[in-house]
């Protein structure tokens, strides 16, 4: 008796194939995929670039089994990927500049703040802010930044500092407090845990308005899936307060804890562009800190122009540094 024939290279591999398909109308669709259950949507987005990484674990799949159709498949997910961050992956970094701003979140459980705020004086940036100042960390990062920055202010857990005159320094509404609950808390309570600020800033070319924000942590959990209430709403406060600026030179620095693909930061995104995405030299990953895998810290423009972004060592926090040379 003949073998049974052997299924040619356009028929095998078809779970393979239906693989490939599905990754790149992922990828295609993102933007369609909801956030009614658990957020789903938000945390797709979150980590984008790296579904990137089925890509070659497929090939490898469709040349073991020498299935043409999955490596034609293949090409939807490949195309879409380029397509979303192959601009990414070149150096879009330009010489010159007029001013360096850094944006760190030091973590409040920071084990070196001297150690971390050394490292920032050494820096060189005109612009520092800092998100998450702990109380007993404040007056370290007050003292250790006081010699190379001598005008700042912190506005609860957030500071700027500089070496160029602040004026106009107050604390912005994130709606971080809410409700019954928020109503009821005490006004000094409100105070320490405020998480942004905006200033201005008097430079040769004019003022340039800044902006520091800490938005609300997210979680990811069995029960609830991706937690972003208190994200989602600091986003929308802060969109409107961006959208009240009446200064056209605005730089926003902090710890969003979101990507720029994430649509929950859509009202900021849309109205400010990202340093990394116009000036950096790859993803600019900045969280964790021992192993960067989405960028959360986040340096965001309107009215200058970056001309080069990147990533600062690690310090004693969980997070990077994240830096960008700005100019007029």
């Amino acid at each position: 008796m003949g073998g049974l024939a052997r299924p040619g290279p356009w028929k095998r591999g078809r779970v393979l194939t239906a693989t490939a398909l599905l990754l790149g109308l992922l990828l295609l669709l993102h933007a369609r995929i909801p956030n009614r259950i658990w957020n789903i949507g938000s945390l797709v987005e979150a980590f984008l670039p790296w579904f990137g990484v089925f890509v070659p674990v497929l090939l490898a799949g469709a040349l073991w089994r020498r299935s043409a159709v999955a490596v034609v498949a293949l090409l939807l997910p490949v195309v879409t990927w380029v397509s979303l961050f192959g601009g990414l992956l070149t150096d879009k970094s330009h010489p010159g500049g007029d001013l360096t701003v850094i944006s760190h979140n030091v973590d409040a459980d920071n084990p070196d703040p001297t150690g971390t705020a050394r490292d920032l004086a050494a820096s060189g940036a005109v612009l520092l802010a800092l998100e998450e100042i702990d109380t007993q960390a404040r007056p370290v990062y007050e003292k250790e930044l006081a010699q190379a920055y001598p005008y700042h202010s912190v506005q609860g857990t957030v500071g700027l500092w500089s070496t160029l005159p602040l004026s106009d320094i107050r604390p912005v509404d994130i709606a971080q407090d809410v409700g019954p609950l928020g109503d009821a808390k005490p006004a000094a309570d409100k105070w320490a845990d405020n998480r942004a600020l905006r200033a201005t800033v008097a430079t040769d070319h004019g003022p340039l308005a800044v902006y520091v924000a800490h938005l609300g942590s997210v979680r990811v959990n069995p029960r609830g899936g991706f937690g972003t209430g208190t994200r989602n709403r600091n986003a929308e406060a802060l969109a409107k307060a961006v959208a009240a600026e009446q200064n056209e030179r605005m730089v926003l620095l902090g710890d969003m804890n979101g990507t720029t693909d994430d649509r929950s930061l859509d009202g900021i995104t849309s109205q400010l562009h990202s340093a990394q995405d116009a000036a950096g030299n790859g993803f600019g990953f900045s969280w964790p800190a021992t192993f960067p895998m989405v960028r959360i810290d986040q340096i965001l423009t309107r009215g200058v122009q970056p001309r080069s972004a990147w990533v600062l060592p690690a310090t004693g926090s969980d997070h990077r540094p994240v830096a960008a040379r700005l100019s007029w």
